[in-house]
């Protein structure tokens, strides 16, 4: 009698593998932003500007709010229910990538915005506020400032919804040909 329990046993153990790859992303991601959030604090005084280019900035701000500083006038709060947010997003972002590490597309984009909440709620449960640095603008308009964090979360949604729109369409492909 033949046991399929050795190649059970080895897809366990590829799959545990590639989780805990995403999870060393993740971490990179948060080194990563720490280590950049931290040069410029211990550099620059809050609000003062190193002009790179002519339509960008290396700059010290502190956001108590969310993206586009959505909450930032909240007295305090807003800091527990950001905190509470980021943590609930980890966990189910875990729970995804534990149960399907197998997903190129779909981990990656997770693992890209693991890290990028972690790196905030780093800040938030440090400081009371995240740290942003980069500043993009042209003549009189601004960009709201950003740090590494937000460009992994923004790269992580964008290629979810690639993941989306590309499973969308395997879909439909497979339906038509068997509807053939």
């Amino acid at each position: 009698m033949h046991s399929d329990k050795p190649a059970r046993t080895a897809a366990k153990v590829r799959k545990t593998r590639r989780f805990w790859a995403w999870m060393l992303g993740a971490l990179i991601i948060v080194v990563l932003d720490q280590l950049t959030k931290g040069y410029v604090d211990s550099h620059l005084a809050y609000g003062e500007r190193w002009h790179l280019l002519p339509f960008f900035n290396i700059t010290l701000l502190y956001n108590p709010g969310a993206a586009f500083s959505f909450l930032a006038d909240g007295h305090g709060w807003q800091r527990w229910l950001f905190t509470a947010i980021a943590l609930g997003a980890a966990g189910l972002i875990v729970n995804l990538l534990r149960r399907s590490p197998g997903q190129l597309l779909f981990c990656s984009s997770l693992m890209a915005i693991l890290g990028g909440a972690v790196g905030n709620l780093v800040d938030r449960m440090q400081h009371g506020h995240v740290i942003d640095f980069l500043l993009f603008y042209w003549n009189s308009w601004y960009f709201p400032a950003f740090n590494v964090a937000d460009v992994a979360i923004t790269c992580g949604a964008a290629l979810l919804l690639l993941d989306e729109v590309l499973r969308i369409r395997r879909e439909r492909r497979s339906k038509a040909r068997k509807a053939a």
